[in-house]
């Protein structure tokens, strides 16, 4: 196996989103614009709310995209104008495939906003190819005890698997292309190499504490973008991180808010879309805590 060494290093940045939720991002930024297919990777908080504190995303458009929000701690509402709702808490994953277009809700639980408590979490924007970005709405909600697991031989790191295969666990979610989601937690001493495809992009994104990507140090907050090679060396420090990998697209991207597509025309149509109406609203009879 060929080890990928990180090509370059970028540091998050902090910034508003949303109704005024900080984030913690590595990409996009003024060094990163994007990684094919990825196109943002956020980190919500970790934050702690006192009562009446918390803010979230309220009603929003999505199209020609996917969105995966990962819980770590807390709880998060999320509705949507084609009728799913439900709350992610501790470890649960929604992979939302966005395509032709939803208006979406993503807040803290109404415990969380009522009582406060401590946030944290990923969401990711993987791109569509351009066949898939006018598909139907799809919907993937796995719950924590669902998402496989998987540690070395000596216990010093762990894995769970979103998506794609490390230590023999297999995830349970069906990606459009080929892509590796894996939350990796580290211990002093840990050494551990990641079979990762050659023809994918990959990424590793520091979280908690520090770890060794290939050969060079990646401090909290920090993404490192990774070279040529069919593996990933992963060495403790105590830390945990995201490898994420991914199949280029190697197609035009034209981006504007939240709506990402192939072209300035499928830009303006989807404005039109959602200023019309044609990618309706939420209906709220009753809210799910």
């Amino acid at each position: 196996m060929t080890i990928r060494q990180p090509s370059s290093v970028v540091t998050a940045h902090r910034q508003l989103e949303g109704g005024g939720f900080v984030v913690r991002r590595p990409l996009p930024s003024d060094e990163l614009e994007m990684v094919d297919p990825f196109l943002l990777i956020d980190e919500m908080g970790p934050v702690e709310y006192g009562p009446g504190e918390a803010v979230g995303a309220p009603d929003h458009p999505h199209r020609g995209f996917e969105t995966v929000t990962y819980a770590l701690a807390g709880e998060f509402e999320h509705e949507d104008s084609a009728g799913h709702r439900g709350v992610l808490r501790a470890g649960d994953v929604q992979w939302m495939t966005a395509g032709a277009g939803v208006i979406h809700s993503e807040m803290p639980s109404r415990r969380i906003r009522e009582e406060g408590g401590r946030v944290h979490g990923f969401q990711i924007w993987v791109n569509l190819p351009a066949r898939l970005k006018m598909a139907r709405p799809r919907y993937q909600e796995v719950p924590a005890k669902k998402i496989p697991q998987a540690a070395t031989a000596d216990g010093k790191a762990r894995v769970r698997v979103v998506a794609g295969e490390a230590l023999g666990a297999r995830a349970v979610i069906d990606t459009q292309t080929p892509i590796v989601y894996q939350d990796w937690s580290l211990d002093e001493g840990a050494d551990v190499t990641v079979p990762v495809p050659g023809n994918l992009s990959a990424l590793a994104y520091v979280f908690e504490g520090s770890a060794r990507v290939g050969d060079r140090d990646v401090a909290e907050g920090q993404l490192a973008v990774l070279g040529t090679g069919d593996a990933v060396r992963l060495r403790g420090g105590k830390a945990r991180l995201l490898l994420l990998a991914g199949e280029p697209l190697r197609e035009r991207v034209v981006h504007y808010g939240p709506f990402v597509m192939n072209s300035d025309e499928e830009i303006v149509q989807a404005v039109r879309d959602f200023q019309s109406g044609r990618m309706g609203e939420i209906t709220r009879t009753a809210r799910v805590d």
